[in-house]
């Protein structure tokens, strides 16, 4: 390098090292004569500004959790955690004093807002405490902790010095409950500071959900405030992923609803059902009671889940696989009769045999009977399905099918063993066929225990012609910045436990299940034929020692339409009433399902406004058209149009463009203008009040199940985030 161009570069750092000093130079001179932070613009002698740099976590955003049509089930969103300021220092933006001054009467406003959810005497001592020990601010403990902004603003209203609100997460779930055991909940974590999966999905995925948290810098003032101009991102947060479950909103409000007046009305200890396609194993709706509010999560009645966690003997809905076993060993006694009344048996230790003797012959095994102490008579054994025979279970058992191909068949179904369904929670039950006893109760759904996601997996190879498929529920892991598809899950075969002509007979033989005089004939749904089988199974008392004397099982298994399945239905309850419970639970949830799948029927509809007809449709893009544009796409379609606002434009839309919608669907559009009307809700169901609730921001309050029957703002009211909006659904 030559003299002449170092020095040249010397020159040049020189004059960069002149410019530094200037401007740091004239910095400080600024600050001293103006007072003012040269970046910033703050008055450096303002009591607010405090020299300490802070260090702070940037939390990341948890994943969303969708419905199959994107509706929202579980979120994130934005919660206040309260703040009292103690320093007298302490001023407000208008340099007026802003700090605690009376703690009693603190704490007696904010028990006027928060009522039980804090303890006026727990306020007072952490204030005090708080004082003593010299703290400018401090939290005021349980109940004040991430609330919600309706409860802030109520405290706001009450303007007391030197109360504010430090911006906090929550989750929230806006249909709930919604499928609590198997979604469950997420919840603020202290130790961890974030919010942590409890139960169920959320619990499962909560490494796939949560994401992972950043870090930034900043000057801190004295009101705990950021100095504009000072903060730093040292490392960026990473939001966690969305989730897009199969679950279908529309069927599990129907089954929520349905469960509820299950429990209410027949004062049952427990209810269930799933609903699912049969081809792929897709679950579209899945709900399991008691059940709990996924907001509050204060008291869960039961952590078992009647689907995938809890075992029973599942009664008469598993004799169709004693059947099949039959079938598809080539030893079905077509056409023969049996003796539907008292099997009383003796065992064979020499030929292994099970032996039916004479009734009243003493043995040292207790005769068989059918429910109720029914005799049948002399029928075939496809009557024998019909009618729910347990006595022709056991001549099945005893006198065709062997113990060896009984064993293997049972296992072939997949019971007693793991489901592979992603993250879910799973009992495997227990196999108890060693006793000739138990060996003739489990053909019909005594004695071993199962799960009913064992039992609706093996349902699918008689409802899918001998391929058995697994269920599942999550259709998809969605990176949430980018919307890239991570995992997609899809229908997965796990076995052929029977061939197709074996599934096509035993479907004919469920087919008769709901003829007049059979066991399911008060289930059978107008206009669609249906594959059915009903149960009751008794329940083993650990405490007593013993069955329950009151207290059963009773399901039913179905699927639709009977010459080709679709869907399939599994209802159950545990209570004492054994034969008079209502269909109608079970029937509005298959009417609903079948229709919600256009399959052919005429639906009885229970709104003076539904269309008579079904048809289904691709929804149309209205988003950025016109609100003229928008009506001419949807007035040939038969359902029910909202249109939210005053305006002009179509803003955003529900469901969105390409989803199927059917008829009496009920499509919202919102509109870009600034005046929103109270519609007329009646007949709205929860997820309607759900999509309304996210287009507009409007919070709503409901009593109640099913649908709206009244409301407290009469139709046409201007309404806004602030109005207070009370429904009753029955």
């Amino acid at each position: 390098m030559s003299v002449r161009k170092s020095n040249k570069e010397l020159l040049k750092m020189i004059l960069r090292m002149t410019l530094i000093g200037t401007l740091v130079i004239a910095s400080v001179l600024f600050t001293m004569f103006s007072h003012k932070h040269i970046w910033s613009q703050k008055n450096v002698l303002d009591p607010r500004i405090a020299s300490s740099i802070v260090t702070k976590k940037i939390t990341a955003k948890r994943g969303t959790i969708y419905d199959r049509n994107n509706t929202v089930i579980a979120q994130q969103t934005t919660a206040y955690t309260i703040v009292a300021y103690l320093d007298k220092g302490v001023v407000d933006i208008n340099g007026n004093p802003n700090y605690v001054k009376n703690v009693k009467a603190t704490a007696k406003k904010l028990k006027s807002v928060l009522g039980d959810e804090v303890n006026e005497k727990a306020l007072i001592k952490i204030m005090k405490a708080a004082k003593k020990s010299g703290k400018s601010q401090t939290e005021l403990g349980a109940g004040t902790k991430r609330i919600k902004k309706s409860t802030m603003k109520k405290i706001k209203k009450l303007n007391i010095p030197g109360i504010g609100f430090i911006d906090a997460v929550s989750r929230y779930y806006p249909a709930t409950p919604y499928s609590s055991n198997l979604i469950g909940f997420a919840a603020y974590d202290e130790d961890k500071q974030s919010i942590i999966g409890k139960l169920g999905l959320e619990l499962s995925l909560n490494e796939l959900l949560k994401g992972k948290d950043g870090k930034e810098q900043y000057q801190q003032t004295v009101d705990g405030s950021k100095l504009p101009g000072t903060t730093k991102v040292i490392e960026q947060a990473e939001n966690g992923n969305d989730v897009v479950l199969t679950l279908d909103s529309s069927l599990q409000s129907t089954v929520e609803t349905q469960l509820q007046k299950t429990m209410d009305n027949e004062k049952a200890k427990s209810a269930w059902c799933l609903v699912m396609e049969v081809e792929t194993g897709k679950v579209l709706a899945w709900a399991s009671y008691p059940t709990f509010d996924q907001n509050e999560h204060k008291e869960i009645p039961s952590y078992q889940d009647a689907i995938s966690t809890s075992t029973y003997e599942c009664g008469s809905v598993m004799k169709p696989f004693t059947y099949a076993t039959a079938i598809d060993t080539n030893v079905y006694p077509y056409n023969k009769t049996f003796t539907a009344y008292q099997f009383w048996y003796d065992y064979d230790a020499n030929t292994g045999k099970i032996v039916r003797v004479p009734n009243g012959t003493k043995t040292p095994y207790p005769y068989i009977g059918d429910a109720l102490g029914a005799n049948f008579g002399d029928i075939t054994f496809d009557k024998g399905l019909a009618f729910s025979s347990n006595v022709g279970i056991c001549e099945l058992l005893a006198n065709y099918i062997n113990y060896n191909q009984f064993s293997e068949y049972l296992d072939k179904f997949g019971f007693f063993q793991h489901v592979d369904t992603p993250y879910v929670d799973q009992s495997l039950g227990v196999k108890n066929i060693g006793l000739p006893t138990d060996y003739l109760s489990t053909g019909f759904g005594q004695a071993s225990s199962i799960t009913a996601l064992q039992l609706c997996q093996a349902y699918t190879s008689i409802f899918n012609d001998g391929t058995m498929v697994r269920p599942y529920v999550i259709d998809s892991i969605v990176d949430s910045d980018t919307g890239n598809v991570i995992k997609k899950y899809k229908k997965k075969a796990v076995g052929t436990p029977i061939s197709a002509q074996t599934a096509k007979e035993v479907q004919e033989l469920m087919s008769h299940v709901t003829d007049d005089g059979a066991s399911g004939e008060r289930f059978k749904v107008d206009g669609i034929d249906l594959l059915m089988k009903t149960g009751t199974g008794q329940i083993y008392n650990q405490d007593q020692g013993q069955y329950d004397e009151y207290y059963h099982t009773s399901s039913i298994m179905a699927a639709a339409p009977a010459d080709d399945p679709k869907v399939m239905v599994y209802y159950g309850l545990v209570s004492t009433n054994i034969t008079g419970y209502s269909a109608e639970p079970f029937k509005k949830i298959m009417r609903d399902t079948i229709q919600t799948y256009g399959i052919s029927t005429n639906p009885t509809n229970e709104t003076q406004d539904a269309y008579e007809s079904w048809e289904t449709y691709k929804m149309p893009s209205l988003v950025n058209h016109t609100v003229d544009y928008a009506y001419e796409k949807m007035k040939d379609k038969k359902v029910h149009y909202e249109v939210i606002g005053d305006g002009n434009s179509v803003t955003s839309q529900y469901p969105n463009a390409n989803v199927t919608i059917n008829s009496n669907d009920r499509v919202f559009v919102l509109t870009n203008g600034s005046k929103i009307s109270m519609p007329n809700m009646t007949g709205w169901t929860r997820k309607d009040l759900t999509v309304f609730w996210q287009l507009t921001g409007i919070s709503i309050k409901t009593n109640g199940y099913g649908k709206v029957t009244s409301q407290n703002v009469e139709e046409g009211t201007t309404i806004s985030t602030d109005t207070k909006i009370e429904l009753t659904l029955e």
